[in-house]
């Protein structure tokens, strides 16, 4: 019998780390050849250029698929999730893949599963079923009700697709790929890595040996005019508090161009000398700096899902991540700097690690995901015609 063609797409840096164990599990499985996809941001060396990244941890890529137009606002988005839809559509023709892979809720996601759906591949769509209340969730949605397999990342997402309508059969708990990284890094959580010597970066050279922040903020697609007055919030507090920071460049969304300009404009201004700046580190380096912090401040979902894990305290900002499940580690604010300082303070400077949670999986997602795929029907749920 044939190994089953498995195309995976990975559209954006954040992606990558999320499914990277699942990435290795399908690589490996004897029923299963791996094609891997990599498009939009995950290509552009301003966010990070993952392409690298993967390339460096042998994976072997099948396409590049190039879409991402310039602008960053809501019109260059639905421009950027069309031409992914015709490249797409060409990349899955050429490949003929037995099944596709969608991840998440970015909004150029909703690419990869019309491009699929129309060509009757079935789809499967890894952490559906969960709740933010931006542009993401509907996107995430839509990617449901296009999918026919369903990889969720916890029991009260796969409840959820249920409620929506979705066959049970075909919704499997398996939790979050990047938990396995996250428990990989639990085992050994020593940063043996000197982080500006490694990765570069601009800012200052901090010394950050005796306790740093993390931050990483992205823009909100539905707030994205407020994007650089939300940023230079957060920068204003941390500038304040003199506290060694680390921080993350933004994903590219509505509102990046805000984001960036904000960053920019701050650091020219004000030269603050507690904070480096970063676009992106491999995720197992990504992680042990996270635990060894003092905690995350932002928006990022790896504050909701890993973090919870690794007991790592987040101040999370603002809406972005409204109605997603968390754990004990997080502290909800609003984007005014009395509010996030206080926070900070409360919950990052005066407070030691949380207890792990495990509310989005336990370590061995990766494995979890490859046997659904290798021994799952497929079948077309949602069979379009003409």
């Amino acid at each position: 019998m044939s190994k089953r063609k498995i195309c995976v797409v990975i559209t954006a840096r954040p992606s990558y780390s999320r499914v990277k164990t699942a990435l290795t599990a399908i690589k490996n499985h004897p029923d299963l050849e791996l094609q891997l996809v990599i498009a939009g941001s995950a290509l552009l060396d301003r966010y990070g250029n993952a392409i690298n990244y993967i390339e460096q941890d042998g994976f072997n890529i099948d396409a590049k698929v190039f879409m991402v137009l310039e602008g960053e606002n809501k019109t260059s988005m639905a421009k950027t999730t069309g031409l992914g839809v015709m490249e797409l559509a060409n990349t899955f023709y050429n490949l003929k893949p037995d099944a596709v892979v969608t991840i998440a809720d970015r909004f150029e996601t909703i690419a990869t599963s019309i491009a699929a759906a129309y060509q009757n591949i079935p789809l499967v769509h890894i952490q559906g079923g969960e709740v933010t209340g931006n542009i993401d969730e509907k996107v995430r949605h839509a990617n449901t009700k296009l999918a026919d397999i369903h990889l969720v990342a916890s029991q009260d997402a796969k409840e959820r697709l249920i409620k929506m309508g979705e066959e049970e059969a075909y919704v499997f708990n398996t939790g979050c790929p990047s938990i396995d990284i996250a428990h990989q890094i639990k085992q050994n959580s020593t940063l043996d890595f000197e982080p500006i010597k490694k990765y570069g970066g601009v800012g200052k050279d901090i010394d950050w040996r005796n306790g740093y922040l993390v931050v990483m903020q992205h823009p909100v697609t539905t707030e994205y005019e407020q994007a650089k007055e939300h940023i230079t919030s957060t920068l204003k507090v941390i500038d304040q508090l003199n506290v060694p920071t680390f921080w993350f460049w933004p994903n590219v969304d509505a509102g990046a161009d805000g984001t960036s300009n904000g960053i920019r404009s701050y650091r020219e201004l004000y030269q603050p000398e507690n904070i480096h700046f970063f676009k992106n580190m491999i995720p197992e380096d990504f992680l042990k700096l996270l635990v060894n912090s003092k905690g995350l401040i932002g928006n990022s979902s790896v504050g909701i899902r890993e973090c919870a894990f690794l007991g790592v305290p987040v101040v999370n900002i603002g809406t972005r991540q409204h109605g997603r499940q968390r754990g004990k580690n997080v502290i909800d604010v609003s984007y005014q700097p009395e509010e996030i300082k206080k926070a900070i303070e409360q919950k990052l400077l005066n407070s030691t690690n949380d207890v792990s949670d495990k509310i989005y999986g336990r370590g061995d997602s990766g494995e979890q995901i490859a046997e659904v795929l290798a021994t799952v029907a497929l079948r077309f749920h949602k069979t379009i015609t003409y």
